[in-house]
């Protein structure tokens, strides 16, 4: 499902290519606190952009994914810093890094090097690990999406790769199993090239839970990803129970209180607690006052908080996993 309405041509998250530096280290002058900057790096050819907000010596590294129709900006608003999680991660000592998701930004002429799974794993993880370069990566990586970009962070985290890359918690926001009642309706006249009547009413209200200019879209992006027309159609029904299961992390689920795409009664986080069974610790934050595009609402930072304190709860316990390790093995 889209994580946002596409209202304009704006790429806020896209870097220039100019910037492009493959494997380079991030610049030393990106401290806790300071302005995001945009970064390029090239993955088996194709260019991912992105920005990163970077602590000196970080207790973990923060990679957040948008929705759909969205770029990396999702999450440093511009003209809002307190709404921005890549700034409140940094002052809290984390690294944080927002990617356009293959098929935003830098990498969206590239469609034939993402239309499988496995192709945007690899270009997101090869992403994260070449932005990083050889900067310190505290407890390891903690990832976090919304809406769409779900489906990325789910098949990262169950994906082999991310006991090797340090993957120590998850954060999912916008998604579920099941279309809200209303939604469905309007979604079942959607097409690959066409938005339905009334998407936008599911998405940005109520309106006065967003700033005017955020409803303006200055975070949008003018064009989709051609694979996600067959990503969004088998996700709920197959995609997310199938591979849920398989999360080897703790993970929260957070849920707008006023969430319209996704039911999100008991009954049905019930259903989507029990789908991981391999995590050894799962959440529920309700947020309150907040609709659906959690990260740009007006009420963003209280749910970044909410995020960052899962996030400082994950790597603590990280790192006493390791310690006790450590101690057993020496």
């Amino acid at each position: 499902m889209s994580g946002t309405d596409p209202l304009s041509d704006v790429a806020a998250g896209a870097a220039p290519l100019s910037d492009v530096a493959a494997g380079a280290a991030p610049r030393s002058d990106v401290a806790a606190g300071a302005a995001p900057r945009p970064r390029v790096v090239l993955v088996d050819g194709v260019p991912m952009s992105g920005l990163m907000a970077a602590a000196a010596d970080p207790r973990g590294v923060v990679v957040a994914f948008h929705g759909g129709a969205s770029t990396a900006a999702y999450f440093d608003c511009p003209g809002h810093p307190r709404l921005s999680l890549l700034r409140a991660g940094a002052a809290l000592g984390y690294t944080v890094i927002a990617l356009d998701r293959p098929g935003y930004g830098a990498s969206a002429p590239y469609p034939d090097a993402m239309q499988r799974p496995e192709q945007r794993v690899a270009l997101a993880y090869g992403a994260v690990d070449k932005i990083l370069g050889s900067n310190p990566r505290g407890a390891g990586l903690f990832l976090l999406a919304h809406s769409a970009g779900c489906e990325l962070a789910v098949r990262m985290a169950a994906d082999e790769t991310a006991g090797h890359a340090g993957v120590f918690g998850l954060e999912l926001a916008g998604t579920g199993l099941q279309y809200a009642d209303a939604a469905n309706e309007i979604l079942k006249t959607a097409t690959a090239t066409t938005r339905p009547v009334g998407l936008r009413e599911l998405l940005w209200q109520p309106a006065h839970l967003y700033f005017a200019e955020v409803l303006s879209g200055i975070t949008n992006s003018s064009t989709g990803a051609l694979y996600e027309a067959t990503m969004v159609k088998d996700w709920a029904r197959q995609d997310f129970p199938a591979l849920a299961g398989e999360v080897r992390v703790p993970v929260q689920f957070s849920v707008a209180e006023h969430e319209r795409v996704w039911k999100s009664d008991p009954e049905a986080l019930a259903e989507i607690a029990a789908m991981f069974t391999g995590s050894p610790r799962f959440v529920i934050n309700e947020q309150v006052d907040a609709g659906h595009n959690l990260s740009l609402s007006v009420n963003a930072a209280a749910y970044h908080m909410r995020v960052l304190s899962f996030v400082e709860e994950c790597a603590t316990a990280r790192e006493r996993a390791n310690a006790e390790a450590e101690l057993e093995a020496g």
